[in-house]
């Protein structure tokens, strides 16, 4: 089937009421998943707007991904917010209720870094007993930019250990963030996503990207060795950039497969501090793309769910089920919606 061909794909999201969780642990508990749901019927994000979604967890926990471990027990991670590098909470379903743990995954990003603002952390599992952590960590010698770090551990919640130098670290456009590991169960690659940086090096206006000429800010993929999930094979490919539609940048990368065979790669579009912030997809028939835009403009976005500057999504490995941070009275909380795959369609 060529994509050429196929009507574009749409993403429905059902909309997953979770119950937030004041606990806050430094040794794990466990608790019990409760949640309900309701389907929208729509093409793009059509959903009921009156429908208001609670935060997961009602802290600040920006650009938060999300992971199964062996054991069943889920774990998301977060943005360094208070104390802490990385962040993390924990959940017997990915729904929720969320459980906060008051501890620190990476006490340490590096010495490239200064161990200050690090950011949107993703781990995955290697093989029983071996876990690699991405991240973005701010440059010790260069702190208007950040770039992509890497660090293992041997439980799910480390703490972790850095690598000695940086994963990916453009800086002649503007350094790297936001990475999102990926392992493709088919063809049994590893392979990371990222955002490089370009509006760090940008002209001025929102996020530093919106006074021309605006600069590139591509997401990326890159090849990984299925034994490390760090060392590189062959070099980084372009899978998407911005466009007009999307204002100074697009960020935020988190891919899948889905059942069908189909590559569903979701990203932010915006300013993160603008009410334009949201999440959009582009799907593609090879890892490598071409990606083509979901027509209808993005999957979640202001107003929809009652939520404010949705966005840096992570979903569950296979899809199914995502979550994001919006704005909260806390900062930007951790939110959870599912999805589904409609046919040729993915849809929320």
């Amino acid at each position: 089937m060529q994509f050429s061909l196929m009507p574009a794909r749409l993403l429905k999201l059902l909309v997953v009421q979770s119950h937030c969780s004041q606990t806050v642990l430094s040794q794990p508990q466990e608790a019990s998943p409760s949640s309900t749901s309701t389907t929208a019927s729509s093409s793009t994000v059509l959903v009921d707007a009156s429908t208001a979604k609670v935060p997961m967890l009602s802290v600040d926990f920006p650009d938060p991904s999300i992971i199964q471990d062996t054991d069943g027990i889920w774990y998301a991670f977060a943005t360094a917010s208070g104390n802490k590098n990385i962040q993390a909470a924990r959940a017997s379903s990915p729904s929720g209720p969320w459980t906060y743990l008051d501890q620190d995954l990476l006490p340490a990003p590096g010495a490239w870094t200064d161990g200050r603002n690090t950011w949107a952390p993703d781990v995955r599992i290697l093989a029983p007993g071996s876990y690699v952590m991405y991240y973005s960590g701010e440059l010790a010698n260069s702190t208007a930019f950040h770039c992509i770090g890497a660090a293992t551990a041997s439980t799910v919640l480390g703490p972790y250990t850095a690598t000695a130098e940086p994963f990916a670290c453009p800086l002649g456009q503007g350094g790297a963030i936001d990475p999102a590991g990926f392992y493709d169960n088919t063809t049994g690659h590893r392979y990371v996503v990222y955002k490089v940086d370009g509006n760090s090096i940008g002209h001025g206006g929102s996020c530093n990207n919106d006074v021309a000429p605006r600069v590139p800010t591509p997401i990326m993929l890159q090849e990984v060795s299925t034994a490390d999930g760090i060392s590189h094979v062959g070099d980084p490919v372009q899978i998407l950039d911005r466009t007009a539609a999307d204002g100074p940048l697009v960020e935020a990368p988190d891919l899948i497969r889905t059942a069908n065979g189909t590559f569903v790669l979701f990203y932010s579009s915006h300013c993160w501090v603008s009410d334009q912030y949201s999440v959009s997809y582009a799907t593609a028939e090879s890892i490598t793309g071409p990606y083509q835009r979901a027509a209808g403009g993005p999957l979640i976005r202001t107003g929809d769910f009652n939520l404010t500057a949705p966005g840096g999504a992570t979903s569950v490995e296979g899809g199914g089920m995502m979550v994001f941070h919006a704005d909260c009275a806390q900062g930007r909380c951790m939110f959870g919606a599912g999805f589904e795959v409609d046919g040729d369609s993915v849809v929320d």
